[in-house]
């Protein structure tokens, strides 16, 4: 299965309405345009033969050039470096940012080739493959130097500045030249509507200005950051890609460029990531904030606001638990059983079944998100939030299918109760400060119920933890956020208990599953890897609960898991592979909030954590150091 490379070869490259992958071995095998959302004209990642990709890369020294990849710093410009026995180039992929509230079906992906010494043989293949690689697609060279591929409703121009012409090969279009020592070329594909009136044909001098605006853009957003902590390099980095992964003229986040990779290789585990989950938009919103992206955290506020006044769900609830980029709840999932998947991961899903569940937690993670802020103090806003929690004091008392869109039945969860005391507790706060209308009174009887039923329910006295639900022993790593959200101290004794029982189930080497599918049956065969969101929550909670040495250790090894340019999938299998869509939003987000709350944390510290030791080091021999007392939360903090 050679024929896809592993998840984690890839680097990211985006305009803020869509975006593409690109392989360390200098193909694109991944890109949906016009939108994150749409079909894709790239998809060779979920189908090596019938998918789609464009390559450019060095023609016939396969086993005689080594690759290298990394972002320009501080940049989406990503640059592929080839150096092999004639020479050393490089490939560099951005798309121009399209930073606008207009949406557009005109994107650029540009490709920019050169030689800094020798000389080197390139090869440049587009092999576009619309809708999925459902439809055909036609191909007219208009000259040695452009061309367009025509699907339907979707053209595709190609139009390059290399000497040697681009000639068609079938209905695709490849082109071989040479580049010496200081030649550079350029190769734009830039899709747009059918029948649009092609681009001005490029020139490098206009390409060399894309690339400076491009990287101007970048390092000026960054500007707004206001961490300037221990992990600087990797804060930004994940600042970066949450932007990437942002759709601008709406302010809604994705939950990952892809769709269809596995958690489990070969296994049905293999989800449509590209839509705007509430919850993971809604925890975003803190983090944005506490970085300084104050333009960002208010347009996903407005986009979730938007959501809460429009209702329109297809249950009658208030809210659905993901939508489209757009706001749009429509995204039934279909089965695309023309690709194989990837490594034979089946079945390829586009769309997600899931929309149709009932997660209650996302009420409490709205509430928070339109909290954060001032701007819910507006009579359309706060409206909006009340007539929600009025709703929610009539149903927080129902099963649900929980965080993790488990599909296999309802149950009372934890987590969704917590995320429902959490909803009443801040409209509550809301109401007080801005002196706005509410029932306060009914809400508040509402969060003290809640508050007993978790304690009293959600609690396992055998087990001395709190639980997945009320009707099972299994932990479950979402509860990592309980210190988080207020609903108890970081260093309270049930807290830690709970910490202790994760520990010894859910982690393995710093790695934290989110819950044991064989003992809490999620209705779907297989396993799947460590689950980096809650790896880097393990990191937070740690962190709070005073276990600095182990938290600053954890965090350290999970940074190792990253890719070769800093980033993350969804998961981490047994042998240390990427799993899962790619890249991972909530990761990222998570990875952020870790990094403050340890900067924070080791700022407050005196005991000589800084110093980077770890609490709990590697057995060695069958010797296990304990930890240091002075450091632990006791059950007496």
């Amino acid at each position: 299965m050679d024929r896809y490379p592993p998840i984690a070869d890839h680097g990211l490259v985006g305009d803020l309405q869509t975006a593409a992958l690109v392989s360390s071995g200098g193909t694109v095998d991944w890109w949906c345009t016009p939108r994150f959302d749409s079909p894709s004209v790239f998809a060779s990642l979920l189908d090596s033969e019938h998918g789609g990709h464009c390559r450019l890369a060095v023609d016939g020294l396969d086993g005689q050039v080594s690759v290298r990849q990394l972002y320009l710093s501080d940049t989406a410009i990503l640059v592929t470096r080839f150096m092999g026995p004639g020479g050393v180039g490089e490939v560099a992929d951005f798309m121009p940012p399209v930073d606008s509230p207009v949406p557009t079906d005109r994107h650029r992906l540009i490709r920019v080739v050169r030689v800094m010494r020798g000389s080197l043989p390139f090869t440049f293949t587009c092999r576009p493959r619309f809708d999925y690689g459902r439809v055909p697609h036609t191909l007219d060279v208009t000259d040695g130097h452009a061309a367009v591929l025509r699907g339907p409703g979707t053209d595709l121009h190609v139009q390059s500045t290399v000497g040697a012409p681009l000639r068609a090969d079938g209905a695709d279009v490849t082109a071989r030249f040479t580049l010496g020592t200081g030649e550079a070329a350029a190769f734009v594909l830039t899709s747009a509507g059918a029948g649009a009136a092609a681009p001005d044909l490029p020139a490098l001098p206009g390409i060399a200005e894309d690339v400076e605006k491009c990287r101007r853009f970048w390092l000026s957003w960054l500007r707004s950051c206001t961490y300037h902590g221990r992990w600087q390099d990797m804060v930004n980095r994940s600042a970066i890609t949450l932007k990437l992964l942002t759709y601008a003229p709406t302010g809604a986040p994705i939950a990952a460029a892809t769709m269809g990779l596995p958690e489990q290789v070969g296994g049905e585990r293999n989800w449509d990531y590209r839509y705007t989950w509430i919850r993971d938009g809604s925890l975003s919103v803190s983090a944005l904030t506490d970085l300084g992206f104050e333009t960002e955290a208010y347009a996903f506020r407005r986009w979730l606001r938007d959501r809460v006044e429009a209702g329109g769900t297809a249950s009658g609830d208030p809210l659905q638990i993901m939508y489209r980029v757009d706001g749009d709840p429509h995204l039934g999932e279909e089965v695309l059983d023309h690709l194989e998947g990837y490594r034979g991961s089946r079945p390829v899903r586009a769309g997600n079944a899931a929309v149709d569940q009932l997660q209650l937690d996302i009420y409490g993670e709205a509430s928070d998100a339109l909290t954060v802020g001032g701007d819910i103090g507006a009579v359309r806003g706060w409206k909006a939030l009340s007539g929600v929690l009025d709703w929610l004091a009539d149903n927080w008392d129902r099963p649900d299918e929980g965080i993790w869109e488990t599909r296999g039945g309802r149950q009372d969860f934890t987590y969704s109760r917590l995320m429902t005391w959490v909803a009443f507790d801040r409209g509550i706060r809301s109401a007080t400060r801005f002196s706005r209308p509410a029932d306060t009174a009914r809400w508040t009887a509402v969060r003290d119920k809640v508050f007993q039923q978790i304690v009293e329910r959600g609690w396992h006295e055998k087990r001395r933890a709190f639980v997945q639900h009320f009707d099972t022993d299994v932990l479950d790593a979402s509860l990592l956020l309980m210190p988080r959200v207020g609903f108890l101290s970081p260093r309270d004794p049930d807290w830690i208990s709970t910490l202790d029982a994760m520990d010894d189930e859910l982690v393995s080497d710093s790695l934290v599953y989110r819950y044991d599918p064989a003992a809490s049956p999620d209705g779907l065969r297989g396993s799947e890897g460590t689950f980096n969101l809650c790896s880097f929550f393990y990191v937070e909670a740690l962190a709070r609960s005073g276990r600095l040495h182990q938290a600053r250790y954890a965090f350290d090894k999970m940074l190792t898991y990253a890719n070769h340019v800093g980033l993350f999938a969804e998961e981490i299998g047994p042998s240390g592979e990427q799993l899962g869509n790619f890249p991972q939003a909530f990761t990222h987000l998570a990875l952020v909030t870790a990094a403050m709350a340890l900067d924070e944390e080791l700022g407050r510290d005196t005991t000589g954590a800084d110093a980077g030791t770890a609490a709990r080091p590697p057995d060695i021999q069958g010797l296990t150091v304990p930890n240091d007392p002075s450091t632990e939360a006791t059950a007496d903090d």
